[in-house]
């Protein structure tokens, strides 16, 4: 779906047109960190087995800081004149991946599906810190820092499916179900 997203005003320095396209990837970024909080928070509710209570309390401080994330993105996109459309329809409307697709499962096989989300997560976001880069240094500057953040959660997440070789289980997984399943022979 694509809208013109040029605002009629926005911060100084910046071109409106300049802002519209930076406000189309600021969007994005937006739907993937709601997504990602929500998919979070089912995981935390959908965990179980012998790695439970490790991986629910590992994942609630990513909820949070994933939605402040949300959070900054969408008052950036206020900043630049732009309306942060935050909704379920939108999200669904725009959004370029499936949903989550795991239910009650493994804390093991949660986390390997975990771990193909941040790749994708991250992925999006650094394609938006080279976006953002060409256009204005403090929006950039944000997604920097929320890029070290998620590669964080990602390392986190990746430890539980590592072998002390450095074998990752997941390794080249390329859909959260495969991920899952290959998880879930390691616990």
């Amino acid at each position: 779906m694509t809208h013109d997203l040029t605002p009629k005003y926005t911060v100084p320095g910046i071109e409106r047109e300049a802002a519209g396209r930076l406000i189309g990837v600021l969007r994005l970024r937006l739907h993937a960190l709601n997504d990602l909080h929500l998919t979070l928070k089912h995981v935390h509710w959908n965990v179980v087995g012998p790695h439970f209570i490790a991986v629910h309390e590992m994942i609630d401080p990513q909820v949070d800081q994933v939605r402040d994330m949300a959070d900054d993105v969408a008052e950036r996109i206020a900043a630049l004149g732009g309306v942060a459309q935050g909704t379920p329809g939108a999200l669904v409307a725009e959004r370029k991946w499936d949903d989550y697709s795991i239910g009650r499962a493994d804390a093991i096989a949660h986390l390997g599906a975990l771990d193909v989300v941040y790749t994708g997560v991250v992925d999006g976001m650094r394609a938006a810190v080279e976006e953002a880069g060409k256009i204005d240094t403090a929006t950039e500057d944000l997604l920097i820092g929320q890029l070290r953040d998620l590669e964080q959660f990602q390392w986190f997440v990746r430890a539980h499916l590592e072998s002390a070789g450095g074998t990752l289980a997941t390794g080249d997984a390329t859909s959260e179900t495969e991920a899952a399943a290959r998880g879930a022979v390691i616990s």
